[in-house]
């Protein structure tokens, strides 16, 4: 069971699949091999409805897999993959696939976000691309003067506010995962940036029309397409969308607060897709075999590069950027020092959909960023409790 990465007839990984699994099968007579897609919103509560129901697939390909590594659901990739193969992938995707420095969520796909500017609106306001905060806020203001209705895209609605958060914490040497494991929604560090946030980019208008916690990253993007968007946090795809249009973007690093630009270089946020492997009786000599074949650098790289996302391994990522695509380069460098969301605790779906809703809250003009923080803190506290 896999989850569709395209929007359309023409674009569905059913083409993919279908020309893997046939090669796959053509390799290894009397075998097969039948694969099911479901659409994002749905793979995840059907691959545990039939976890739960005891008919588990032999392999799901979906966000998460942590919860089912707690079960004891899963095999390990130890169990499953020749070593040459498990010591392939890229580290920070093992560190964020592992439970007790054991390998249970295989990376697939992946990508990075880099902060992209609208190189010809820059050239009009006069703004330079921005390495701290500081020059971030004076390149929004030039461009709100310049008339530019968002010049800086801050989505942090429901649909995926949990990035766009992450992004801004790490850049001041912040994030979600607390030093000794668990969660440190509210440290001192993520109250500061929100507060920066608010009083910098929110309060002076410098974020658009749209309150940041109802503006969601499709619609920033859309934005950002059309022209009305001087800056954002994006991802491969929506650069070679905005390359196909004829637009001139600029690319780089999220810039860090001010207080740690002498620091190390903050690490950029990661995503992740993650394939796994249920334990059923017989499945696992096939299943490891399925899997070895989709690890092949060919097999990685064609579905990477049909959706313009980032192999997980690093010989396809090396292979990635001999590819025509140079920017290519760019996203894989920001990844293999990337910190990704912390889906190796077992509470992490419910503990991200909290965050999703709520912490957009935590710029809007009456709120105090730190008590909101301390409030989503407090729910996910007692999600941790109760898993």
């Amino acid at each position: 069971m896999a989850a569709e990465y395209g929007n359309s007839p023409e674009t569905s990984s059913k083409a993919y699949w279908d020309g893997l699994t046939a090669d796959f099968v053509a390799a290894h007579p009397g075998r097969k091999v039948e694969v099911t897609l479901y659409p994002w919103a749905d793979v995840d509560r059907e691959v545990t409805r039939l976890v739960e129901e005891g008919n588990a697939p032999d392999v799901a390909l979906m966000g998460a897999y942590s919860d089912f590594a707690a079960q004891g659901r899963l095999y390990a990739a130890s169990e499953l993959l020749p070593v040459r193969v498990e010591s392939n992938f890229l580290p920070p995707l093992v560190e964020a696939g592992s439970v007790d420095h054991t390998l249970y969520g295989l990376p697939f796909v992946a990508s990075s976000r880099l902060l992209f500017y609208n190189e010809e609106l820059f050239d009009k306001a006069g703004a330079k691309p921005p390495k701290t905060w500081t020059d971030l806020a004076e390149a929004a203001k030039a461009l709100k003067k310049e008339g530019v209705l968002c010049p800086y895209a801050l989505p942090l609605g429901p649909e995926e506010a949990h990035a766009e958060a992450l992004i801004w914490e790490l850049s001041n040497g912040g994030g979600y995962a607390g030093d000794t494991g668990g969660y440190d929604i509210a440290s001192e560090r993520n109250t500061q940036t929100f507060r920066w946030i608010k009083n910098n980019l929110v309060e002076p208008g410098l974020t658009g029309p749209v309150p940041p916690a109802n503006f969601n990253r499709k619609d920033a993007f859309a934005a950002f397409l059309r022209g009305d968007v001087g800056m954002l946090n994006g991802y491969p795809s929506l650069l070679h969308e905005a390359r196909a249009k004829g637009m001139k973007v600029g690319t780089l690093r999220m810039p860090v607060s001010d207080t740690r630009q002498d620091a190390q270089p903050a690490a950029s946020a990661g995503v992740a897709d993650w394939m796994m492997a249920f334990k059923r009786d017989g499945n696992r000599e096939l299943v490891g075999s399925f899997l070895e074949f989709v690890y092949e650098d060919k097999n990685l790289n064609a579905f990477a590069g049909r959706y313009h996302l980032l192999p997980s391994t690093v010989s396809a990522s090396l292979a990635s950027k001999d590819a025509a695509d140079p920017s290519n380069e760019q996203f894989l460098d920001a990844l293999s020092g990337a910190e990704l969301y912390p889906v190796n605790e077992p509470s992490w779906l419910q503990v991200s959909n909290t965050i999703k809703r709520n912490i957009g809250q935590a710029v809007a003009p009456s709120a105090d960023p730190g008590i909101v923080l301390e409030g989503i803190a407090d729910e996910v506290r007692d999600i941790v409790d109760e898993s």
